[in-house]
């Protein structure tokens, strides 16, 4: 299923360690004709019912019963989006979070209608911040990129062509499109990149890519 189909509903696996707060989760997506296909409260249980259902967003709290959320997102890696929904705004949270491969972060103060917003930006693959987050997000990346400065690697002239295409917020079948060559060339290019920069995902290197001007790059 695609998510960009939008006569099929999303499908989506909630994992929270509370009971009460799960279950309100679910009822408020299913209320906005998503479809719930599994839930979990523990760290095991999460990875098993993804890898079970293969959903398209996994909304995901840190704080579960026998350890992080951030395992969690680790362990799916690339296979589907995970929207964190987490009480702690702290960077560290929000930092452990993107590293492990979250596509986007929302704290537990979001109204219904940011929530179902993100889960199906996330499920487009688009990395979703509320306000606060994205500034405490790009100041942290300007941070590291000043502190790399004089120990960046130099890019390729078609790595730093990739880069700029990935901060202009194309997928990598755009991007192959875009540069007429196959999408296994794109994501060797970008998995040369993100080596280079010391980087692990491409949530971080869209940051990345933004925070240094790829975005602003002509045409």
């Amino acid at each position: 299923m695609s998510p960009d189909d939008e006569a099929t509903p999303l499908r989506i696996v909630v994992v929270d360690d509370h009971p009460i707060w799960r279950s309100a989760l679910i009822r408020d997506l299913e209320a906005a004709q998503l479809v719930v296909v599994g839930e979990a409260d523990t760290v095991a249980k999460a990875i098993n019912v993804v890898q079970a259902t293969r959903p398209d967003v996994v909304l995901l709290d840190l704080q579960l019963s026998d350890g992080s959320g951030v395992e969690v997102a680790r362990a799916i890696g690339e296979s589907t989006h995970v929207l964190v929904l987490s009480a702690s705004g702290e960077a560290d949270d929000v930092l452990a979070a993107v590293k492990a491969g979250a596509t986007g972060y929302l704290t537990k103060s979001a109204s219904a209608a940011e929530l179902l917003d993100a889960v199906r930006r996330t499920s487009r693959g688009e990395a979703v911040f509320t306000p606060a987050l994205a500034g405490l997000m790009l100041g942290e990346y300007r941070r590291l990129a000043n502190h790399k400065e004089e120990k960046r690697p130099l890019l390729t002239e078609r790595e730093t062509e990739v880069l700029r295409l990935v901060a202009k917020g194309l997928t990598s079948k755009q991007i192959a499109n875009r540069l007429v060559v196959s999408h296994r060339t794109v994501e060797n290019h970008v998995q040369a990149t993100l080596r280079k920069l010391q980087l692990h995902n491409r949530v971080e290197l869209a940051r990345y890519a933004m925070t240094q001007g790829f975005d602003d790059a002509a045409e």
